[in-house]
């Protein structure tokens, strides 16, 4: 496949483009037991002033599959406005919004709607935040914070990844 040229409307999120890959996710939630994921991220530009994104998420020794997301990340050209839709394989997809903070090299989005298929389990999750933050050219700090119908926003994931390939 060609290289597909990056948007100049991309530019303030250009670094996230690429595969990422942990070895050292932590999982906690106030009702779960701690626990320890492996995952990798994927944003990739097809053109369009979006970047394509999955997440697969996969058990540190059994290697079984955990958590998939897909989605979008939009900017809104001129700006530092991003929206991302994301569809969740337990039977979620979120519409969250805010911004890229250029001089932080960070990503901060929040929820402003969140549907749920009618046989997801409980309790149902009412609300999500994502901070995306550049530690250095190569390395990326992911924090995902949940609200759920029995728990406040509660930190509940956290990774450091390392870049493995440009987009």
């Amino acid at each position: 496949m060609a290289a597909v040229e990056m948007p100049e409307a991309l530019k303030p999120i250009s670094w996230l483009a690429g595969r990422w890959k942990t070895e050292s996710g932590c999982g906690k939630y106030p009702n779960i037991p701690e626990f320890q994921y492996h995952e990798v991220l994927e944003f990739t530009c097809i053109g369009q002033p979006m970047l394509n994104f999955t997440s697969t998420s996969r058990h540190p020794e059994k290697q079984t599959p955990m958590h998939q997301e897909r989605g979008f990340l939009r900017i809104k050209p001129g700006s530092h406005q991003l929206a991302f839709i994301v569809s969740h394989n337990f039977g979620l997809t979120s519409l969250e919004e805010g911004q890229v903070e250029p001089e932080k090299q960070q990503v901060v989005l929040i929820s402003t709607s969140i549907s749920r298929m009618s046989f997801a389990k409980q309790p149902s999750v009412k609300s999500l935040k994502r901070v995306w933050k550049l530690l250095d050219p190569g390395t990326l700090e992911v924090t995902i914070y949940m609200e759920t119908d029995d728990t406040p926003l509660t930190e509940h994931l956290k990774a450091v990844y390392t870049k493995e390939s440009q987009e």
